[in-house]
């Protein structure tokens, strides 16, 4: 990320200088094999091709961040993401899975400073939301808009997975489409405390527009595979267009 580094991009009169960190976050991340068609055409609009890692099938993935300390502030955020094959690239099976990245579908948030922040320097579609947590036995949360309910999750939990597996940095891409503009977000990721488990967790889908369009994947229903992580570390670097 060295050329980032010397650009700064002003948000509601704070200036942020990239790459953008974030110091600690937790994670829950539900994976779903879903019909490749219909997940095809959900993203069409991006110009950007799901990745097969089946015959027929794609991965989405719904995920919930709750950001604890960061140059964005403190805030959850409900992510519909769709594994996607960089450009030019027409891989398949489960090895292609290993240079896929992060499709940004849906984005909500509940803190102004950072909605701003993803919608002018990296073109995610991001949207303000109201979210419900509750962590006991299970971990449980529901993402509203309006008081119109997008999507819950409750989370089971998983086996600890050891930190020599999961604590070297990871360099990653993700993908955005705002504006009729492709981007490319290059952004690192170490983390601990990191829990998995198959299946996992059941989804609830409401009402709103965002559930509707979960539907046409085959959602609700059970996820392959489901992993948290207690504490991740994160740098984002300015987005790049590439359409």
């Amino acid at each position: 990320m060295a050329d980032t580094l010397r650009s700064t991009h002003t948000i509601q009169g704070t200036v942020l200088t990239m790459p953008v960190r974030i110091r600690r976050a937790d994670t829950h991340v539900a994976m779903f094999s879903v019909p490749a068609d219909a997940a095809q055409r959900m993203i069409d609009y991006s110009g950007l091709r799901v990745c097969e890692h089946l015959p027929g099938r794609a991965v989405t993935m719904l995920m919930l961040v709750r950001y604890i300390d960061g140059d964005l502030g403190k805030y959850h955020e409900f992510g519909t993401a769709v594994m996607v094959n960089p450009p030019g690239s027409a891989a398949k099976g489960p090895k292609a899975l290993a240079s896929a990245a992060a499709f940004i579908h849906h984005l909500p948030v509940d803190q102004g400073f950072t909605l701003e922040a993803g919608q002018k320097i990296w073109g995610f579609p991001k949207i303000m939301a109201d979210f419900t947590v509750r962590d006991g036995r299970t971990f449980d949360f529901d993402v509203s808009e309006d008081g119109n309910l997008i999507a819950g999750l409750e989370f089971r939990p998983g086996l600890s997975v050891p930190s020599a597996f999961t604590s070297k940095a990871q360099v990653l891409t993700t993908y955005s489409h705002t504006g009729g503009i492709t981007r490319e977000i290059p952004w690192e990721m170490k983390n601990s405390g990191m829990r998995a488990r198959l299946g996992g967790a059941r989804l609830r889908l409401g009402a709103h527009p965002y559930a509707d369009e979960l539907r046409t994947l085959g959602l609700p229903k059970r996820p392959f595979a489901t992993q948290s992580s207690a504490n991740v570390e994160m740098t984002f670097g300015d987005a790049t267009e590439i359409r």
